[in-house]
């Protein structure tokens, strides 16, 4: 470990003596998808006990309220599990920011739900690398960190959301809240089995457009009626045509429609937006807003637009650039070589950037095939990436920011 000061090579030391496997796998075994409420209350009691070893304040604070659009158009309250919450220190100097999510993509109906080992150092698993094993290794390094004479310099809040799979809706003011004065911030979603990070992000949006017709006969006064599936196609179509080099579009779904003999009065639109750019999520707004005045003058329907960008563009920007090369010099004196490329995925780091602090969202395990059956976390990355972590700190702290 060249170029590591006496002081970082301690916490280094101290990082891989954790149970980081052990607490992944225990974690892992728990199913927390997110529309499972029993399982995030499980797992979420499980990161409180494990994460207040660590000073400060530690609560599982209530989920804001989240709308959602039923196929029949009707309109819901979502249940979301508590989110975790610790500060620590919020005197201290230097304030850090790092997140995680205890969520799967895997409900507890799923078939995928045990661990296996596929080869030796290989683990395969729900949640194990994303991000059960990010959130063992992140506890490890800020164990770490608190074990130096640096610690009394850094404050940081930790936030472990249950919504991150389905767009981090209920937690969105609280990840805004706690990123307020951080000189940066670490998100340990994994790194791809080679260890490269990820670095710029597109944005995201998803819209539900409820569109509402008229109906009748479909034979005997078709006339009468106004379609609205046929609507909700037109406006699918419509809407396709905004896509352009910076703006992904891709209308998902169309719920809707009855007996053949029906004209239908009621379709719901399920759309996603993928913009690289504010700009095209201006551009992308200006379309939704026109078609909708538009297919509602042509068809004569209603329409009632629901969601929004959830997901602001991650650019690489100076602060960020430098924070990337803070990481990977870091890297390079613990013997690894830290990559970065950009990526078309979202995570929380996208709503970080957007609040103006230095995020590197990718600083989790190494692993792969991430929500799919055959997930992977390499197991000797646990240790490798929890010294990284707690090196980063260490000279964040030592610097005043990133």
């Amino acid at each position: 470990m060249r170029g590591l000061s006496t002081m970082e090579a301690d916490a280094v030391a101290f990082a891989r003596s954790r149970p980081m496997l052990e607490n992944t796998q225990g974690w892992a075994a728990i199913n927390s998808g997110t529309r499972n409420m029993g399982g995030l209350a499980q797992l979420a009691a499980g990161l409180a006990d494990a994460f207040s070893a660590l000073p400060g304040e530690l609560r599982l604070v209530q989920p804001a309220p989240v709308e959602a659009v039923d196929p029949d158009g009707s309109v819901r309250v979502l249940e979301h599990g508590r989110h975790l919450h610790l500060t620590v220190r919020p005197e201290a100097p230097v304030q850090m920011l790092f997140t995680g999510h205890m969520d799967t993509v895997f409900p507890a109906d799923h078939p995928f739900q045990a661990q296996q080992w596929l080869e030796e150092g290989v683990l395969n698993g729900p949640g194990v690398a994303d991000m059960k094993g990010g959130l063992a290794l992140m506890l490890a390094a800020l164990e770490a960190v608190e074990t130096t004479p640096a610690a009394g310099r850094i404050g940081y809040e930790v936030v472990i959301n249950s919504d991150e799979e389905t767009g981090s809706f209920s937690s969105a003011a609280l990840l805004a809240q706690a990123a307020r004065g951080k000189v940066a911030a670490l998100t340990y979603e994994p790194a791809l089995p080679d260890g490269t990070l990820a670095g710029a992000r597109g944005g995201t949006g998803n819209f539900s457009i409820v569109v509402r017709g008229r109906s009748a006969h479909a034979g005997r006064n078709p006339e009468d009626g106004r379609n609205a599936v046929v609507a909700a196609a037109a406006l699918a179509v419509r809407l396709a045509g905004a896509k352009g080099p910076g703006l992904a579009v891709n209308p998902a779904r169309i719920d809707g429609g009855g007996p053949n003999n029906v004209v239908p009065d009621l379709a719901v639109l399920r759309i996603n937006f993928r913009p690289a750019s504010q700009q095209e999520i201006a551009h992308a707004q200006t379309e939704i807003d026109a078609a909708v005045t538009a297919v509602a003058a042509a068809h004569e329907v209603k329409i009632e637009v629901h969601g929004g960008f959830n997901r602001p563009p991650k650019p690489i920007d100076p602060g960020a650039e430098k924070l990337f090369g803070l990481v990977k010099q870091a890297g390079a004196d613990l013997g690894l070589d830290i990559g970065w490329r950009d990526t078309g995925g979202v995570c929380d780091g996208n709503n970080i950037a957007a609040c103006g602090v230095p995020v590197v969202d990718t600083m989790g395990a190494r692993g792969g095939a991430i929500h799919s059956a055959d997930e992977f976390l390499i197991a000797d990355s646990l240790a490798e990436r929890a010294a990284l972590s707690a090196v980063t700190i260490l000279r964040i702290a030592e610097k005043g920011a990133a």
